[in-house]
């Protein structure tokens, strides 16, 4: 008898995850290793959010909490997407959960038939398709390239449509790329998607407070209104305050569908962390300048990355608009040998040479569906990202 289940056959790995274990494995052996693999901040919680939970471990805020998220921190999520986006929702709307990716756990497992399709962009972040194809759906990537901003088009969506489609996921600003919507963008969209009344969606607006250029943020709901009894709009502590390990993710949408994702967070992870849940409420309804110089911090190294990567034989970086990574084209290095004797075939062996012999940790495009790219993080120091580019540099000098 098999012990493990068949449906662990339908996904992988996260491909970030491996390539950062395999990073911190190197410096254990004692490498001299930059990781720009993972996509967490390196900044510390704000002190008024940290503050926030020791108050309530005093206060002896260590019970359970309703499987939803305590009501305190529920009126802040309602308060915040009607502060920050102009949409309206009530607290029985809302669902906090075990960080944004429990989130999406929820909502697809929570509505995924054998067969369903959901349409996902790409690159996409690599969560999206196994998490799909875990809940017996059919993931349907539509590629889209440098040419169109990464960004899909209305008649791309329209196109991938099918009587099977159950949801379309859009990521904004997008992980790997940046690749940002404007509301004119993304009224494009609406509009497919007001022709097709079946079809959910699922706004992942977890990157919403790290736009650059004058991207003013907007989502799918604040652009068409109509749309809200059927999207899932997500959003979460963990990018904007720093926030990652204390899991907080949170939605909001209709209550048939909240009651259904609560019904299976219920029999897995149940609650969120109650200290947790105090944080956040701070960090959403607290001062909120931490976030602002955080975000200029990212745009600086926005500037200094692209800038060093472009400098890159084989290397083409365009400027992302949100997030903290780019995503630069490597096929000019491709079918090229580096200076350590790697044949460079594919977006995998170049990452994979260059960490080896440059120790430059980063994720290869095929992990996001988007082969001939690669993902960096730039949400580290100055002086470890300039280093970093410096190896890139001479690595992809150094291939013949």
């Amino acid at each position: 008898m098999n012990l493990i289940a068949d449906r662990l056959d339908r996904i992988s790995p996260s491909l970030t995850i491996a390539m950062t274990a395999k990073a911190r494995a190197l410096k254990a052996e004692g490498r001299d290793i930059i990781s720009l693999a993972a996509g967490e901040p390196d900044f510390d919680t704000p002190r008024n959010v940290k503050d926030a939970a020791i108050a309530a471990i005093e206060r002896g805020e260590t019970k359970y909490t309703d499987v939803a998220g305590t009501m305190a921190l529920r009126k802040a999520v309602c308060e915040k997407f009607k502060r920050d986006n102009n949409v309206d929702y009530k607290p029985e709307e809302i669902l906090v959960a075990t960080g944004g990716k429990q989130v999406i756990f929820d909502a697809l497992v929570a509505t995924i038939n054998p067969g369903d399709e959901a349409i996902i962009p790409a690159p996409c972040w690599v969560s999206y398709p196994d998490i799909v194809a875990l809940a017996e759906g059919k993931p349907v990537i539509v590629p889209c390239g440098p040419n169109q901003g990464f960004r899909i088009t209305p008649e791309q969506l329209e196109a991938a449509i099918t009587p099977k489609t159950k949801w379309f996921i859009l990521n904004n600003p997008c992980n790997p790329t940046g690749a940002g919507y404007s509301a004119a963008e993304l009224k494009g969209l609406a509009e497919v998607l007001m022709r097709h009344p079946d079809v959910w969606i699922f706004s992942d607006d977890i990157y919403e407070k790290l736009t650059y250029g004058g991207l003013k943020f907007a989502t799918l709901v604040e652009v068409e209104p109509r749309l809200k009894e059927r999207t899932v709009t997500m959003n979460g502590c963990s990018k904007a305050y720093a926030m990652t390990g204390w899991r907080i993710g949170f939605a909001g949408a209709p209550v048939k569908l909240i009651k259904a994702m609560d019904k299976l967070q219920s029999q897995s992870t149940s609650n969120t962390s109650s200290i947790s849940q105090a944080a956040a409420i701070e960090a959403l309804t607290g001062q909120q300048d931490s976030v602002e110089e955080m975000r200029k911090v990212y745009e600086r190294r926005r500037d200094l990355v692209v800038g060093m990567l472009n400098e890159a034989p084989g290397l083409r970086c365009p400027t992302p608009e949100g997030a903290f990574y780019v995503f630069p084209d490597l096929r000019g290095c491709l079918g090229k040998t580096s200076a350590g004797g790697r044949k460079i075939e594919t977006d995998e062996d170049f990452c994979l040479g260059l960490l080896e012999e440059q120790g430059v940790a980063a994720v290869h495009g095929a992990a996001f569906m988007f082969p001939g790219h690669f993902r960096i993080s730039y949400a580290t120091d100055d002086a470890s990202l300039r280093e970093a580019c410096t190896r890139i540099q001479k690595f992809c000098a150094g291939l013949r």
